[in-house]
């Protein structure tokens, strides 16, 4: 079994075959899939899908895109959703200096905000990170000498020393399609050296699909390209990869049944 550890089925690239998406995950022997957070006023659509789809479970927040529009949106609000039964996670949240589509400032407080849900509800924070690994290290480091609290540094694309900065703290690192490309030599470096039991893997459909479907829209069955990859990077089979990146997702995601 493998477990696509973040996508995004609520968007509309999948209207009108998301039955079909999930049937062909499954089918492909993924066994859970978690779609993300963006906007927190759209959670009522999350909150469809996945009381549609046994399989399928959610996260609550806003993504850093967002973050200066919902920054009215406070931590009480996260702590209601995240009572729901089939929230299992906190984000996506984090930043991201290369769109700059919210203020530096908005995303930083914003970000900060869903650690300390995180820390609160001992669901992890699903950390977004593009151009800020010195910013995002320092806000993980100050957060951590508040108290700990769970993480996925997911769609792993930094540097390594946020890697290790991200495992010294406690967090997972979650690989996409990304280590797949011909060019990312040194993501693939990085995914060989990140602790076994730190590892995770995901889609972050519909973006990035792993070679070879590389240039088509992604989904969650896909994830077994990118298991495929992680295995060859770190000298082991595939089904070792399967084993204990399941075994990592259901040690994080502890509101997720095992069965």
């Amino acid at each position: 079994m493998l477990v696509d550890s973040h996508c995004h089925l609520d968007f509309p690239d999948f209207e009108g075959e998301r039955d079909a998406v999930v049937r062909r995950a499954l089918d492909a022997g993924v066994g859970r899939m978690v779609t993300i957070s963006t906007r927190i006023r759209q959670f009522d659509k999350l909150r469809a899908i996945v009381e549609r789809y046994p399989e399928v479970y959610c996260s609550v927040g806003t993504h850093p895109h967002n973050a200066d529009e919902e920054l009215d949106i406070g931590l009480d609000e996260i702590l209601r959703i995240a009572e729901e039964p089939k929230v299992v996670a906190i984000g996506e949240a984090g930043l991201d200096y290369h769109y700059k589509s919210s203020t530096p400032a908005g995303q930083a407080e914003g970000f900060r905000r869903h650690i300390e849900a995180a820390r609160i509800t001992a669901l992890p924070v699903v950390i977004h990170a593009r151009d800020a690994d010195s910013d995002i290290a320092a806000i993980l480091r100050d957060e951590a000498g508040k108290g700990p609290f769970p993480g996925i540094l997911h769609c792993f694309s930094s540097g390594r020393e946020l890697a290790l900065t991200g495992v010294e703290i406690g967090l997972h690192v979650s690989f996409s399609g990304i280590i797949t490309f011909k060019k990312t030599e040194a993501l693939r470096a990085i995914a060989a050296e990140v602790p076994a039991d730190r590892l995770l893997v995901e889609t972050d459909a519909p973006y990035l699909a792993p070679m070879p479907h590389r240039g088509h829209r992604n989904e969650p069955s896909y994830v077994v390209e990118t298991a495929k990859v992680l295995a060859e990077v770190r000298g082991v089979s595939p089904e070792e990869i399967a084993a204990q990146t399941t075994e990592n997702f259901f040690r994080l995601f502890k509101k997720v049944p095992r069965s």
